[in-house]
């Protein structure tokens, strides 16, 4: 037997739902894809977007890049610092480098050009 209580609660389900349940309407599934539009955008513009993984990545090989020649600067900086400083104190450097660059030789000294022979066959 069908007690009172439960007659009333199915009778006000009934009346909630229309009697019978509904299957999902077209309006339901135009929700459902205008959501998962959505949902693709967004995803796209996460990749591919202006501030998206592939622009960070590319941001990243940016500085990776700016960095090592920050490096390399730093170097060279000190390289010229250390270069300045013994032609500053040191006037072997000095002699050195008018020998090297300029081709000059004290007094009374030889100068031997030596040429490469083509080997022979």
């Amino acid at each position: 037997m069908i007690r009172q209580d439960e007659a009333i609660g199915r009778a006000s389900v009934a009346n909630r739902t229309g009697g019978t349940p509904r299957p999902p309407g077209r309006a339901r599934r135009l929700v459902l894809y205008l959501l998962l539009a959505i949902t693709i955008v967004l995803v796209v513009d996460a990749v591919v977007g202006e501030k998206g993984l592939m622009a960070m990545l590319q941001a990243r090989r940016q500085f990776d890049e700016v960095t090592r020649a920050l490096e390399r600067a730093r170097a060279d900086n000190i390289e010229l610092r250390e270069t300045a400083r013994r032609l500053r104190e040191d006037p072997a450097a000095i002699e050195a480098l008018a020998r090297k660059d300029l081709g000059l030789i004290r007094p009374g000294e030889k100068v031997f050009i030596v040429r490469d022979a083509a080997p022979r066959r």
